[in-house]
């Protein structure tokens, strides 16, 4: 079971606002607005996603994580790295 069960409903309402801004994005454009506008918007939606993979990541920390620690073996070692190749590649984006 993932780590984000008990608050799968609240990320996908959070996803789909996002997805509306993707799509105020593309609007945007298409209607040729102000540069400076749309990289707002951008910035904006970028944050929306950063804030949604963060709390994705507590709640794997939280779950997934410390019950592979407390389990032990082989696999607390694979989800430790697992956590921290992906807090990589969210300080990286």
């Amino acid at each position: 079971m993932p780590g984000y069960t008990d608050t799968k409903t609240a990320h996908l309402r959070r996803l789909r606002r996002i997805e509306g801004q993707i799509r105020g994005l593309q609007r945007m454009v298409d209607n040729d607005e102000y540069c400076i506008d749309i990289l707002t918007q951008v910035s904006a939606a970028t944050r929306a996603l950063q804030s949604v993979s963060l709390s994705l990541l507590d709640e794997h920390l939280k779950h997934c994580v410390s019950d592979a620690i407390s389990a032990g073996g082989a696999d607390a070692e694979v989800k430790i790295r697992e956590a921290s190749d992906a807090v990589a590649r969210l300080v990286r984006s």
